[in-house]
C-alpha cells in the first residue's frame, strides 16, 4: 500500500491522502474522530460530513472526492453492515474502493470474521482491528505512518 501511495503522489498534485468511506450513522461518532484524529496527524482526508456543502449532489460530490484521493479507508462498524446490506451510500464507496488496490479497512466495533459474511473482497484486505490498539488515537498514527508521503 504504502508503495502504490507514493507512486501516485509523485504522479498528482492536490489529492488528498485518504478518502473516509463510513456509514452514515458513524458520522457523528467514530468516523468524525477518526477524521480528526487523522488531520491532527497532518493526514488530508476526505470525509463528506466537511467535504459535501448543503445543497450540492452527494454522490457527485462523493465521486469527485473518491478521484481526488490517493487511498481510501473504510470504518467498518455494524452500522456500516446494515447500510451495505441496504445498498445505501456506503455500498457505492465500497464498490468504487475495491476496484483499486487502495483500500485499508479498518474494523471498529466487530471483527473480520463478521466482515468476511458481508463483504469477502474487503476483508481479504490488509486492515487494521481497533480491539488490537488500545486507542483509536494509536490506529490513526499506523494509518498515517502508511499513507503520508515524505516531502509533502
Amino acid at each position: 500500500m504504502r508503495e502504490q501511495v507514493v507512486r501516485i503522489s509523485e504522479d498528482a498534485t492536490g489529492q488528498r491522502d485518504l478518502f473516509l468511506c463510513h456509514a452514515w450513522d458513524d458520522r457523528k461518532g467514530a468516523a468524525l474522530e477518526l477524521h480528526d484524529l487523522l488531520t491532527e496527524l497532518e493526514v488530508s482526508v476526505w470525509f463528506s460530513e466537511m467535504d459535501v456543502p448543503l445543497g450540492t449532489s452527494l454522490i457527485r460530490k462523493i465521486d469527485k472526492g473518491l478521484a481526488a484521493s490517493r487511498a481510501g479507508i473504510v470504518l467498518v462498524t455494524p452500522a456500516l453492515f446494515a447500510s451495505l446490506n441496504s445498498d445505501g451510500i456506503a455500498s457505492q464507496e465500497l464498490s468504487a474502493l475495491l476496484a483499486t488496490d487502495r483500500v485499508i479497512p479498518i474494523v471498529h466495533g466487530t471483527t473480520f470474521e463478521e466482515l468476511r459474511k458481508v463483504s469477502p473482497l474487503l476483508a481479504a484486505r490488509s486492515g487494521l482491528t481497533t480491539s488490537d490498539y488500545a486507542s483509536l488515537d494509536e490506529v490513526a498514527a499506523k494509518i498515517a505512518d502508511t499513507v503520508v508521503v515524505d516531502g509533502e
